[in-house]
């Protein structure tokens, strides 16, 4: 019985320590004086204020809301090509294939970093936006591969032959039947990519030039400078952002669909 109790207590103070730092950051930002702190005393709207009315900020903003669209779809499309063909054949090369697309998740983004900064300084696309979105798309992939490959391997394949049996040619059944089915897989797809391009900051530090900055790179070079409280009004606003499109994904397809291939639900 007093383990049980002790299990309990565990587990709610796992709880409230989880979304403490996220807390602490929400207050901080509405604190009226000049530096962070908690609690945030009088409260005020001067850091969201400076936040939007700073063009620096807002130009990091809208490069890393380009850089996020751009390798979502960049991502979820290659990643779509490369499960259907992988979901069509069989054998060692392509389970060889399908471990290549996984294999950014093994090494550290530090890593990455190193090695894209050389490549991209080959090819003459460092510290560009082109060079930026290669990176990303590279960190996206494995991430947009697994939904859409789960939404494959679930695919009734006999929809597709009634699509044909009918008269329908094989583009015709890819983008009115086999798409569509798959949707699900894609939505998971974009969503993931987007909020991993977002706030990708590791692999970025080695990459970003003097004309081309994502915001949470230029919040990571602030906070070393200063600790005024336009970093948490930012940061705050970030996790706002992060949480619509995740409740989003709850909404459209589900996050189990993502987590656990073996219980995903069919969505239509």
């Amino acid at each position: 019985m007093n383990l049980f109790r002790w299990d309990k207590v565990g587990i709610w103070a796992l709880l409230l320590f989880l979304p403490a730092p996220i807390i602490i950051v929400i207050a901080a930002s509405f604190s009226e004086v000049g530096y962070i702190r908690f609690p945030p005393g009088a409260l005020s709207l001067r850091w969201y204020e400076e936040f939007l009315s700073d063009p620096r900020w807002m130009e990091g903003f809208m490069t890393s809301l380009q850089l996020a669209v751009a390798a979502a779809i960049f991502s979820t499309v290659t990643a779509f090509l490369a499960a259907y063909v992988v979901a069509r054949n069989d054998g060692w090369f392509f389970r060889w294939f399908e471990t290549a697309i996984m294999l950014p998740l093994i090494f550290p983004h530090a890593a990455l970093g190193v090695t894209a900064l050389a490549l991209l300084s080959m090819f003459y696309i460092y510290g560009t936006f082109a060079g930026l979105l290669l990176a990303h798309c590279i960190i996206t992939l494995p991430y947009a591969y697994r939904p859409i490959s789960v939404s494959l391997k679930k695919l009734d394949r006999s929809m597709e032959e009634a699509s044909m049996s009918l008269g329908a040619n094989r583009w015709k059944t890819f983008f009115f039947v086999t798409i569509p089915l798959v949707r699900p897989g894609l939505i998971t797809s974009l969503l993931f990519s987007f909020i991993l391009s977002f706030d990708e900051v590791t692999t970025t530090m080695f990459l970003v030039g003097p004309f081309v900055t994502t915001l949470p790179v230029q919040i990571y070079s602030f906070i070393q400078e200063s600790g005024t409280p336009v970093v948490a009004a930012i940061s705050t606003s970030l996790v706002l952002l992060t949480l619509v499109l995740v409740l989003l994904l709850e909404r459209l397809v589900g996050l189990q669909f993502f987590v656990d291939p073996d219980s995903a639900k069919t969505h239509k």
